[in-house]
């Protein structure tokens, strides 16, 4: 309750446990929260149109855009798909890729992908991914690819970026790319689980990273490119504990992360540039074990540590990929920041004002209870968002529009 007091004084758009709200099972009715954004159903802003466009997944990480208009989906245990398109009844075939290396555990294994900008001339795509060697968890990194032209299979080009932190157990192994506004490679990672990770910016965990998508060196205008630690000049931001969506605002160049809370307070997080957002659960290096009690934005202990834009409160929904909605199709939620939800099941849709604050949240009732866990969202070339189910048997890539 304490948690929730706080965001309320910090004007924090929270939301209240949603069985209590009565949407979290499909009802239509709006509703009011406490502070700035209330949560409404999909009826203010119309109805959804949720297609299957494809099945057969496990673990389906993400989504990648190709100029053909197939699309790539990562799967966790250690896979790549090529999907034929993007509607209902395409096909899917393997892309053959040396993925033996793949440490596939728990949380761990085969995650995000980008496709690179210029894929149309290089064929690159860039995926993260936990590495091992003889059988033992190495790190997480991320790996570059030539694509075939026929999209039958891939070729390693190098390491883009190695040395993120793992865990033997794969838990806290987050890790979402996303291209940043000015075409860099944005990282949001997970801690894994290791106490003194989230605030030690020699770390390449619990950080969101900027670096260039071509070299994977940190950029001259990062905030600590003047350290002598060349993982400290690649770090964004830090204090995180599982980041697992980013997304760039396509109006401004705001970037976005959707972030696990411990048992409380998931959180969708504005960037900043050197900020600290608070996530301590080495107890300021006097406590070796990970402590999850601490609060996930310690503003006692960091009283610069940024606030989240959005938390969950007192329940955690296990928020997940993050994407902008675009298009004049959609209405008023042109602009809405889409975020999806393992534990939750559902789609969130946030409605922000010009400086990033949530101001509304909408639950789309044609989510609930209907598809499962939600991994990945993505923006299409189409307008309409992508998304991935994660159920870890015949998982789904959906397409969701707005019903005609």
């Amino acid at each position: 309750m304490l948690t929730r007091m706080r965001a309320r004084k910090a004007g924090i758009a929270t939301l209240l446990p949603l069985a209590a709200l009565g949407v979290s099972c499909g009802s239509a009715d709006p509703q009011e929260v406490p502070g700035p954004a209330p949560v409404t159903s999909s009826a203010a802003a119309g109805a959804l149109s949720i297609e299957e466009v494809a099945g057969g997944f496990e673990h389906g990480w993400d989504t990648g855009f190709l100029p053909s208009g197939e699309v790539l989906v990562p799967q966790r245990p250690g896979r790549i798909a090529l999907v034929s398109g993007t509607t209902p009844g395409s096909t899917v075939t393997e892309v053959k890729a040396d993925l033996s290396d793949v440490y596939a555990r728990g949380e761990g294994g085969l995650m995000g992908l980008v496709v690179h900008p210029d894929f149309a001339e290089t064929r690159r795509f860039t995926t993260c991914q936990t590495h091992q060697e003889n059988g033992q968890p190495v790190d997480v990194r991320l790996v570059t690819w030539t694509l075939s032209q026929d999209g039958s299979s891939a070729d390693r080009i190098t390491d883009l970026l190695t040395g993120l932190p793992v865990n033997s157990s794969g838990r806290h192994s987050g890790c979402r790319p996303a291209i940043g506004p000015d075409g860099e490679l944005l990282v949001g990672t997970g801690d894994s689980a290791s106490a003194a990770v989230p605030q030690d910016r020699g770390s390449l965990g619990g950080k969101v990273l900027r670096i260039d998508l071509a070299t994977g060196e940190p950029l001259p205008d990062n905030p600590f490119a003047d350290s002598p630690d060349p993982a400290q000049q690649r770090v964004y931001s830090f204090g995180h504990r599982n980041i697992q969506g980013v997304a760039v605002r396509p109006v401004n160049g705001q970037i976005f992360a959707a972030e696990h809370g411990p048992s409380v307070d998931d959180e969708v997080n504005l960037i900043k540039a050197g900020g600290n957002y608070g996530w301590d659960p080495s107890r300021g290096g006097t406590e070796d074990s990970y402590d999850e009690s601490v609060p996930m934005t310690d503003t006692e202990r960091f009283p610069d540590a940024v606030s989240p834009v959005w938390t969950s409160g007192e329940i955690t929904e296990a928020i997940c990929g993050a994407a902008f909605v675009s298009g004049e199709q959609w209405g008023p939620l042109d602009g809405a920041l889409a975020v999806v939800a393992l534990k939750g099941q559902k789609m969130l849709l946030f409605t922000l004002d010009e400086s990033g604050t949530v101001t509304e949240v909408a639950l789309p009732p044609e989510f609930d209870d209907a598809y499962g866990r939600l991994r990945s969202v993505r923006s299409g070339p189409d307008g309409a968002l992508y998304v991935t189910t994660s159920d870890g048997e015949d998982d789904k890539l959906l397409r969701v529009a707005p019903a005609s």
